[in-house]
């Protein structure tokens, strides 16, 4: 492994929290590197932070904007920079739904100046590029495996929106120009020095103050905290040892709810979490979870160090011995605080609610109603039995696409539900969750499809066989122990067309038809799981192909991937249109219905008829282009399943069933329709 030696670095925003400690660490560890400094002090900079480095003969300060293309080149050139470690940013989720502007105007525009600089003076040898986490969007809330850093960009607020287009600019520069670029992505961080909008440190000087502890919605959300020296060393080791091209995450595996968090800091204040804790309004999104992979860095030889126990203490120390540190930030310490974010201070629109207009519209007024199919005349006894018990759902994958459409439809239906906390592989747990809910059915929506696609299984074997295949039969086993139902979403990729099943011939791989498809080993899994659960009287099998729902913007969405991408191959496939099909499996549910069912439409369509239709109702100048399937196994890497499924079973027991070409235009393009 090589190492790389810089000379002359500049760190932008190394006034504020993070990058201070790792300016700190540099100038205190390597005198022969000349440290410059550049930061315009907005409101959570702080000189102070770098008074560890003010009086070392290798660090200069130079306070402007990095959207101040003259200064930069200036810079560049006469401090004959080499290096260049990027943290100036704005980067307070909750200040960006109130100012995405100036998100865009710092994260975006001012990295791209900094490169573009870069590439005018051609002088640089490192440019690293400080991400987030954030930009993987959420982590489903029972992934046993992290994002690592081939998975794919879903960023959901507009504060790691900035920061994912921040880091295609970066690797733009790149590929271009060939600019020795590294980005990295981190989990939370905390420790002194930090501004009180965060959470630790907001609720470390409120319980200094004897104030309670405000939790956004439930106080559920779960995060990962790293202790700011770990984090400054990891950027020690990606500088020296990090490979130009690469992505590193930043990360931890030992995660913390935000509950957790209010609950440490009260012990450690001698402070009742019953009364001390106060659960406030959620912000407009606010992601269940962040999980990271950060095999990689401990590849190149770093390692967390400090445990959260640790860690918390010497926070909590610091800020009582510093409590005057940030002068008067008691806007920042309300439930809701909107900054200004103007240079030169703090400033606060004094609100404590700050609610704008559209706030208060109802969310759910953009949703495509689904229909509740009405309930069967016949029913057999432990249906009956069933349905005269309020009926309580426990579902697993709250973030998950089906899981999360799940919980709206039991509002919508006002079934009672929670959702599981336990990992499906923990039986423990998994015990727990149901001694706790006591639900009379559980959903499992949960499982690995790869990240961004069923591609990444093929190289993280051990992990999908994890989730699939063990997981779920400790789910379903658990289950019987406790007498209760096992609604399973499982697929219907499991099958290829073949003699018996022709492509155009109309005849449907039935349920009790032998899986024939074993190009990937996502199938792979899914059709071992799917035999062994026939030992499960307690679990109904849902096989899903090809999901789509009226949400065209979702990219899990059939319809949204194959209308973005350049290529797209023209085979007829059965599919599963969510709208009309997540109700039906409800009420399978109610019906306490078992055994396997293709939760297909009838029939089959092709990709060009889909996009035909699309092109009628949603985009007339949409167009596309086909290729073939020898085509396609070029640019992936595990062959995909193509075939029809036999849905006559499940139109037997709901005959109002639509096919598929009928429900793709009532609950999808109709509600869709651009005049």
């Amino acid at each position: 492994m090589s190492t790389y030696t810089p000379k002359n670095i500049l760190i932008t925003g190394a006034a504020g929290f993070i990058a201070s400690h790792v300016c700190n660490r540099l100038i205190r560890n390597y005198p022969d590197y000349k440290i410059v400094v550049l930061d315009k002090l907005d409101y959570c900079s702080n000189l102070k932070n770098l008074l560890p480095s003010k009086s070392s003969a290798n660090f200069k300060f130079v306070k402007g904007d990095i959207g101040s293309a003259d200064l930069v080149n200036f810079l560049l050139i006469t401090e004959s920079i080499d290096t260049i470690m990027h943290f100036a940013a704005q980067t307070h989720v909750d200040n960006s739904f109130g100012n995405s502007f100036e998100f865009t105007k710092n994260n975006i525009y001012g990295t791209h100046v900094l490169l573009e600089a870069c590439k005018v003076t051609g002088q640089i040898r490192r440019f690293i590029h400080v991400s987030t986490d954030e930009v993987y969007g959420e982590t489903d809330e029972d992934a046993v495996v992290g994002n690592h850093e081939a998975s794919q960009l879903l960023p959901t607020n507009p504060y790691s929106a900035t920061k994912a287009g921040a880091e295609m600019l970066v690797m733009a520069y790149g590929r271009s120009y060939g600019l020795p670029v590294i980005t990295t992505r981190g989990n939370n961080v905390y420790g002194p020095n930090q501004f009180p909008e965060k959470l630790i440190p907001k609720f470390i000087l409120l319980a200094m103050r004897g104030m309670p502890l405000p939790i956004h919605g439930d106080g559920s959300n779960v995060r990962s905290y790293l202790y700011c020296e770990d984090v400054a060393e990891a950027f020690e080791c990606i500088l020296h040892k990090g490979e130009v091209g690469h992505v590193y995450n930043i990360g931890t595996k030992r995660e913390r709810r935000v509950n957790d968090v209010a609950k440490d800091i009260c012990k450690l204040f001698s402070m009742n979490p019953e009364s001390s804790i106060k659960f406030v309004e959620n912000r407009p999104f606010n992601d269940q979870r962040y999980f990271l992979d950060d095999e990689k860095l401990k590849n190149l030889g770093w390692s967390e160090r400090t445990i959260w126990e640790e860690g918390l203490k010497k926070t909590i120390e610091w800020y009582t011995q510093n409590p005057d540190w940030w002068g008067d930030v008691s806007g920042a310490l309300l439930p809701h605080p909107r900054m200004l974010m103007m240079p030169g201070g703090r400033h606060f629109d004094g609100s404590e609610d700050g609610k704008s207009g559209s706030s208060a519209t109802d969310s759910s007024s953009n949703q495509t109603k689904m229909v509740i199919p009405a309930p069967k005349t016949e029913t057999n006894t432990a249906a009956a039995s069933s349905n005269k018990a309020p009926l309580k759902f426990l579902i697993y994958g709250r973030t998950g696409w089906i899981g999360g459409l799940l919980g709206k439809l039991c509002e919508k239906q006002g079934i009672s539900y929670e959702y599981g906390k336990g990992r499906l592989e923990d039986r423990s747990s998994l015990l727990a969750d149901i001694l706790n809910v006591k639900p009379t059915h559980v959903f499992n929506a949960a499982g690995v499809t790869g990240r961004p696609n069923v591609d990444w299984c093929e190289s993280h074997k051990t992990e999908t066989i994890r989730a699939n295949v063990a997981g779920t039969l400790t789910l379903a086993d658990v289950c019987r122990e406790q007498n209760l139902l096992v609604i399973n979403y499982a697929t219907g990729c499991i099958f290829e067309y073949d003699a018996a099943h022709k492509q155009g011939s109309g005849i449907g791989f039935k349920e009790e038809d032998k899986p024939n498809f074993t190009g990937s080993f996502y199938s792979k899994t899914k059709a071992m799981v799917e035999e062994l659960l026939k030992e499960y009287e307690n679990v109904c099998t849902l096989r899903v192909r090809m999901p789509i729902s009226s949400d065209l913007n979702n990219p899990r969405n059939f319809i949204t991937k194959i209308s973005r991408y350049s290529k797209v191959v023209n085979i007829p496939n059965s599919m599963t249109i969510l709208d009309e099909l997540l109700p039906i499996s409800i009420e399978m549910a109610k019906r306490n219905l078992r055994g396997i069912w293709n939760f297909t439409n009838p029939g089959a369509v092709s990709h060009n008829e889909i996009l035909e239709m699309y092109k009628k109702y949603i985009d007339p100048k949409f167009t596309w282009t086909n290729f073939t399937l020898e085509e396609q196994a070029k640019v992936i890497v595990a062959p995909r399943s193509n075939n029809e499924m036999d849905a006559s079973k499940l139109k037997k027991e709901f005959p109002e069933l639509l096919g598929i070409k009928e429900s793709l235009i009532k609950y999808v393009f109709e509600p869709n329709k651009r005049s």
